[in-house]
């Protein structure tokens, strides 16, 4: 019983007129488990490969209606990444460097070897692949990434739930949330659980480029396209082809690009800056923002249309302050990455610490959290994080225990020190020390401690005693 080939994702456009070498160089490539499409016309399989579909063009020289030089150097001036492999039955060491200089990665003569064949298909393919590496490679070293999505929260688990559905799909998703609750890493995660997962995952920040040259870096364009457009370029659309492209903060995404964007997702097609050719892309989008975009369609900043193409489904990250015990999760999971970074041994943190992970806001979610613990690994003078690790790192102050408790002091920026001092200040007329404690969640010991630091002593009157505020 005859079972189906299994074919690589690259895809290799043969352009030969003669029947039976076209059908030989067909079957080794398929041997190979590339998939080919076989053109013997030289104008047709230009047409072709200007669709920017294929990953490898191998050309005869010598054909009916045009040279395969000329191919060649139509393909290498539209700027695509194309390696080339130029097929000749005439071994001319001229011939095989006008297809270098005009583009062409190798040059083989007929007949051939198997072997020889072979070997150069895989060179031009291997260096393409190493290229592609790198350059994202070099994209993804300007972002850091942080952690992967950790965390037991009901909320959490809703969004596991939808990665784990969504990902076999080839739908569009958007993902929304605060700044720093890891919109990204969702990202990250659909595409590595999706088919595409073997393709590249291509990230952009909509709102970190200005608008004129954000449409070269998704577009691409061509060399003379504009002052300083002294080459080609792919651009992202292009780059993410067979994988998945993801539009970070897509609400700053300026009318004139999501007019252009939109049309790329409905018809698959890139046309550079520039450039007169259209190419064919195969991209997944993933779109994220912390923005309301419904209030944005109202206010007419976005496009309806655009918004229901990107909003096939919806994901939803919660906030670190409705993830509950998911904050534990997280900080041991930041203190042990920054632990063995920074070669300190951290085993746990103090009760004080805890309580204080637990009562603050966190405004900036995950990447304020994590910001935070690599900020107490460095200052720890012990093995256990306790509140003086911290008290120097400025976040924003705790939500204040109740709604009477807005001083000018807690309005602004504190430090945690600050934070419990203004607070004593503020309640030690009404309630006892032992209350005091548990209200901030730290020792009696630790209270008188910062009283002689403060040089605060404790007042007399404690005539009027209220319901203690829950800090």
């Amino acid at each position: 019983m005859s079972t189906a080939r299994t074919y690589r994702s690259e895809q290799v456009l043969v352009i030969e007129d003669d029947p039976g070498v076209g059908e030989v160089v067909k079957l080794l490539l398929e041997n190979m488990r590339y998939r080919v499409e076989l053109v013997n016309r030289g104008d047709a399989g230009l047409t072709r490969a200007l669709t920017g579909e294929f990953d490898l063009l191998v050309t005869d020289l010598r054909l009916p209606d045009r040279d395969g030089l000329s191919i060649i150097r139509e393909v290498h001036e539209a700027g695509l990444d194309l390696p080339m492999i130029l097929m000749t039955s005439f071994s001319s060491i001229d011939t095989a460097i006008n297809a270098l200089r005009n583009g062409a990665v190798d040059y083989i003569i007929k007949p051939f070897s198997n072997d020889d064949f072979s070997h150069a298909i895989e060179r031009a393919l291997s260096e393409r692949r190493i290229r592609r590496e790198n350059a994202l490679l070099k994209r993804s070293l300007k972002k850091n990434i942080g952690a992967p999505i950790i965390g037991n929260s009901s909320g959490i688990r809703r969004v596991f739930n939808l990665i784990e559905k969504v990902a076999p799909s080839e739908a569009s998703v958007l993902i929304h949330g605060e700044s720093g609750t890891g919109k990204e890493l969702v990202a990250q995660a659909i595409h590595a659980a999706s088919p595409r997962a073997s393709g590249p995952f291509v990230p952009i920040n909509c709102g970190a480029i200005p608008a004129d040259l954000l449409e070269s870096e998704l577009f691409g364009h061509v060399k003379g396209a504009y002052t300083g457009a002294v080459t080609s370029t792919e651009g992202l659309l292009r780059e993410a082809n067979g994988g998945t492209l993801f539009l970070d903060e897509i609400s700053e995404l300026a009318p004139a690009l999501q007019v252009k964007l939109l049309r790329v997702i409905q018809e698959k097609q890139v046309r550079p800056v520039g450039s007169k050719h259209e190419y064919r892309t195969n991209v997944r989008f993933l779109a994220a923002t912390n923005r309301d975009l419904k209030q944005e369609l109202e206010k007419q900043t976005f496009r309806a249309d655009l918004y229901y193409r990107l909003n096939v489904i919806n994901i939803h990250v919660p906030p670190l302050r409705e993830r509950g015990a998911d904050v534990d999760l997280l900080a041991h999971h930041f203190i042990e990455h920054h632990s063995q970074r920074l070669g300190k041994k951290i085993t746990g943190i103090s009760p004080e610490f805890q309580q204080f992970l637990h009562s603050y806001h966190w405004p900036g979610n995950v990447r304020e959290l994590e910001n935070l613990i690599e900020r107490a690994v460095i200052l720890a003078d012990n093995e256990t994080l306790n509140g003086m690790d911290f008290t120097d790192t400025a976040v924003a102050a705790a939500p204040p225990p109740a709604d009477e408790f807005t001083n000018d002091a807690v309005e602004q920026a504190l430090s945690i020190e600050r934070y419990i001092e203004a607070f004593v200040r503020r309640y030690q007329d009404t309630h006892s020390e032992i209350e005091l404690a548990a209200m901030l969640g730290i020792g009696r010991k630790a209270l008188w401690v910062r009283r002689n630091r403060w040089g605060l002593k404790r007042s007399g009157n404690r005539t009027n005693r209220p319901s203690a505020p829950a800090p």
